[in-house]
């Protein structure tokens, strides 16, 4: 879980041994590409780092589409934030895009990793902030950028997501269809 330790060194400093500690209130598990980790109506128990790997967060809209909301890579946090808090029944489904190496953790688990290691308490806060800015952004971005614009500009920001992730994943999280952004990408290469 060196990677893991990486991380939180980003953020905070702890020993080696308070950093055992804290893995242990974590559950490592290994998830096969496509394996589902939340399903829409289950209650949100779990939070996750990705270790390796890459998962997503979607919801099926009123036609039967899915519509990808997040994706989370190598040293990224994914869950039904609202859901999670509240421990209540989430409308969003969790799955492996990858093959993925995860961290999970529940709410009554990370109540008392808080309460034994209150500086994770800041590494939360922290890794809070940037995903509630991060969020504003993309915000902001749908608003104000046409769909070429959007596409250009995720692909030069994020540009490990176009090589890694299928298209139509792409084209869901950016509100596409598929046949809408081979469109744009044939465009571009002209």
């Amino acid at each position: 879980m060196e990677t893991f330790k990486q991380h939180l060194d980003k953020f905070i400093t702890m020993s080696d041994e308070e950093f055992a500690s804290v893995l242990s209130f974590f559950q490592e598990l290994e998830v096969k590409k496509k394996q589902d980790l939340m399903l829409s109506g289950e209650v949100c128990k779990s939070m996750y780092f990705v270790v390796k790997g890459c998962l997503r967060k979607f919801f099926v809209n009123e036609k039967g589409i899915e519509q990808t909301t997040e994706f989370a890579i190598e040293n990224w946090w994914i869950t039904d934030t609202f859901a999670y808090e509240r421990q209540m029944k989430s409308d969003f489904c969790i799955q492996a895009v990858e093959r993925s190496t995860i961290l999970m953790i529940d709410l009554q688990n990370q109540e008392a990793l808080l309460k034994k290691h209150p500086i994770m308490e800041r590494y939360f806060r922290m890794v809070y902030q940037r995903a509630y800015a991060s969020s504003e952004r993309r915000i902001r971005y749908l608003y104000e950028m046409s769909r070429e614009e959007l596409y250009i500009h995720f692909s030069t920001q994020y540009p490990w997501f176009i090589q890694r992730i299928p298209q139509y994943l792409i084209a869901s999280f950016l509100g596409f269809t598929p046949e809408y952004l081979s469109e744009i990408r044939a465009k571009l290469r002209s």
